[in-house]
């Protein structure tokens, strides 16, 4: 009588079940995983957008100390009159030269107060600002940034909807 041979040939490839296991426990981990990915680029964007306006606000404080309590832009509805006075630099009375270099000679005596261009809003990549004189926050995703320039307040241009990690405050009440 013959007896059963013990040689086997090696398998080549995964069977289904194998490969079904592999991607049921690829998608567990990535099911948990990624919302912790999510949550950390909201997070640095909301970190982000607060040390931007904390730079912009303090520029606009050291230009209404520089120029008699005077806000850049003052009254103007106009978004280059305010980026100007931001951007470039500034005789007493607030006239911008249109310079953006401080060490050319004849320059103004105060200024620039934000280097290069201004800061863009982290959560639409924007760093345009619509000035209004009084009015309200237009609060488009289209705008990075809201300028009253009776007042001096600055806001992101975000709508509502879009709330702070806290999952109350709207980020446009920054």
């Amino acid at each position: 009588m013959r007896r059963p041979s013990l040689n086997y040939t090696a398998r080549k490839g995964f069977t289904l079940v194998e490969v079904l296991i592999v991607v049921v426990i690829l998608g567990i981990l990535a099911a948990t995983v990624l919302p912790q990915f999510t949550s950390a680029t909201e997070d640095a964007k909301e970190s982000a957008l607060k040390q931007n306006l904390q730079q912009i606000r303090s520029q606009i404080d050291l230009y209404r100390f520089q120029h008699n309590g005077l806000v850049p832009a003052k009254g103007s509805v106009v978004s280059e009159v305010f980026l100007k006075a931001m951007l470039c630099t500034t005789d007493a009375a607030g006239t911008s030269t249109g310079v953006l270099n401080p060490y050319d000679p004849g320059n103004g005596d105060f200024g620039p107060y934000l280097l290069g261009q201004f800061p863009p809003n982290p959560f639409n990549g924007k760093s345009s600002v619509s000035v209004t004189a009084g009015g309200s926050n237009p609060k488009s995703m289209t705008i990075g940034w809201w300028y009253d320039s009776t007042t001096g307040q600055i806001r992101p241009s975000l709508p509502d909807t879009m709330l702070a990690r806290d999952g109350v405050t709207p980020l446009n009440m920054f």
